[in-house]
């Protein structure tokens, strides 16, 4: 009997370390890290029930909030648990998620810059995320639903939405995003439902004409200029709190496609699928300033064509004078002359022929016209030629004067000196309303060959990059020949002062600090040689050049002023993070 015993004991015990084997090896062992990750990020939350640091199975064991198909983690929902953290940096190995969902948290610092690439939902909402949007949102080419909205969200948005034509729905709103919308929207083919409502966004709303909204929500923001005709079709539109401009719109310019009518397809009347079928023959979707565009451009057209006619056969008549009389035809008898040429003008392709042999017999015939000139070219043919540069584009930064720099930096004092490079000297610039920035002034030998005109050229191009993990740039000075440039200030300095200069009272930098910093300089360095057009090559990347926030996110300076810098100095400065 008592070995019967000891068999079914040892039965059970081996039966028990299989099962425990097997459920151990359930989940995908890349999800596995990526959520243990989460979990000490998330300061190991009770709310999270059954989830541990130390592996485990988040497929067999049930952990609270996650759904799996087979062994890989598809959904993760967490929404409304008070969590408080952060997400981790591992979120990228989660390769078959396509649901992310931890809305209405406590969740702060930025949106990791790794999410996972196959996501079709996205509901970061309700939390206090901080920075912009990632650019490997940009990447998720499966993308149904974006919610970011109440957060903390700033700045201006790059041209990141071009891939994500499968979205459907975008809640950008209760965030303090400004600038224009980015030209990419008009790629978001498939969006019906949009919230920008409470930002700061300026410029027009022209962009989303070509959209299929059905939901379009743009109130309390900083909008301006006229609400296209196309977008007031919309049922459920909402655009007050913008400083919009009253009376009609102007008409569009001649040659402007009619409108297509799909923002509203519900206003279809009996299901029809054309606007032909209405039956009532009302509705042609051509405006009036259309018909008027289209009209002003045929008649345009006409003359234009009429006028290089008649300029053509007054250059038949022209060389027919000329060629006649060489051949034993006299000058005296004009009239004669123009009767004959009247003669020749009829559609006879005979005589035409006959005319233009006999001239090239003679080899009197004119020399070929250049058919790209213009009519009035020969006019100008000897007057020297000016080549005008090219306009730069508007500067969004703001002029500060050589005046107000001096008062804010101390006359550029020592004191508020905090960098120098190859092309100019850094100085601390403290203004009357409390702002502390970064004044950058460059030295004279950096631009020798450069006028004040090339300078304005560069800050134009700066101006324009947009992105968490670039230093942004304020506004600029050109005046009495002294070129500067002002930055964002960042109060712990650059990721050099930390690695080389720390002392025994500064604290060293985490392992994920390290990890942050470089994949956020990454980030900065993707951006500008694969988002921007055309790329930006930095040509000095090292880590004094890699400025950090109070919260260790980088910040890769100098970008765009690579014109600036020697050809001794075009290198990339490795380091050690």
């Amino acid at each position: 009997m008592e070995n019967k015993i000891w068999v079914l004991l040892i039965c059970c015990t081996i039966t028990t370390t299989l099962s425990t084997l097997c459920v151990n090896a359930a989940t995908d062992q890349a999800d596995v890290s990526a959520l243990t990750v989460m979990y000490s990020s998330l300061g190991a939350s009770p709310q999270l029930t059954g989830w541990t640091s130390n592996g485990g199975d988040p497929c067999g064991q049930s952990w609270k909030g996650i759904t799996c198909s087979g062994s890989a983690v598809t959904e993760i929902k967490l929404s409304g648990l008070g969590l408080s953290g952060s997400l981790g940096y591992q979120l990228s190995s989660l390769t078959s998620l396509t649901n992310l969902d931890v809305s209405s948290n406590n969740l702060g610092n930025q949106i990791p810059y790794q999410l996972p690439p196959n996501l079709q939902r996205l509901n970061l909402a309700g939390n206090s995320f901080t920075g912009g949007i990632p650019y490997s949102i940009s990447l998720m080419a499966s993308l149904k639903y974006l919610n970011l909205n109440h957060n903390q969200l700033q700045g201006q948005m790059g041209d990141m939405f071009g891939q994500l034509s499968a979205l459907t729905t975008l809640d950008l709103s209760f965030n303090a995003f400004t600038g224009n919308l980015p030209e990419s929207f008009a790629s978001l083919s498939s969006v019906t439902r949009m919230y920008l409502q409470n930002n700061q966004f300026t410029g027009p709303i022209d962009v989303l004409v070509d959209l299929p909204l059905e939901n379009l929500n743009v109130a309390n923001n900083r909008f301006s200029g006229w609400i296209p005709e196309r977008l007031k079709r919309i049922n459920n539109l909402q655009t007050d709190g913008n400083s919009w401009t009253s009376g009609p719109a102007p008409p569009p310019p001649p040659g402007t496609p009619p409108s297509s009518g799909q923002n509203n397809p519900n206003r279809r009347s009996g299901g029809n699928s054309s606007p032909s079928a209405n039956g009532d023959g009302k509705k042609s979707g051509i405006g009036g300033g259309g018909v008027a565009g289209i009209v002003v451009s045929i008649l345009v057209v006409g003359a234009v064509l009429a006028f290089f006619l008649l300029k053509r056969k007054s250059r038949k008549h022209s060389s027919s004078d000329v060629e006649k009389p060489e051949i034993d035809r006299p000058f005296t008898p004009l009239a004669s002359n123009e009767v004959k040429e009247m003669k020749s003008i009829q559609p006879s392709a005979a005589i035409s022929t006959k005319t233009f042999e006999n001239s090239a017999s003679i080899n009197l015939r004119p020399p070929p016209v250049d058919r790209h000139k213009s009519f009035d070219e020969d006019d100008f043919s000897h007057k020297p030629v000016v080549v005008k540069k090219a306009n730069t584009a508007p500067i969004s930064t703001t002029a500060y004067s050589v005046a107000d720099l001096q008062m804010a930096t101390g006359s550029f004092s020592v004191d508020n000196l905090i960098g120098e490079g190859s092309i100019g000297r850094v100085y601390r610039a403290q203004f009357d309303d409390g702002k502390i920035l970064a004044v950058k002034k460059i030295h004279a030998s950096a631009l020798p060959n450069q006028s004040s005109e090339d300078f304005i050229e560069v800050v134009a191009d700066i101006s324009r990059l947009h992105h968490p993990n670039v230093t942004e740039l304020v506004g600029y000075c050109s005046e009495f020949g002294q070129n500067l440039l002002v930055y964002e200030f960042h109060k712990n300095g650059s990721l050099h002062d930390f690695l080389h200069l720390s002392d025994d009272y500064s604290n060293p930098l985490t392992w994920n600090t390290r990890v942050k910093i470089a994949l956020g300089s990454a980030r900065a360095l993707e951006y500008l040689h694969e988002i921007c057009s055309p790329s930006v090559v930095h040509k000095y990347f090292k880590s004094a050049n890699i400025l950090l926030d109070v919260e260790f996110n980088p910040h890769l300076s100098d970008c765009g002023l690579g014109s600036f810098v020697p050809n001794a100095d075009h290198q990339v400065m490795l380091c050690s993070v």
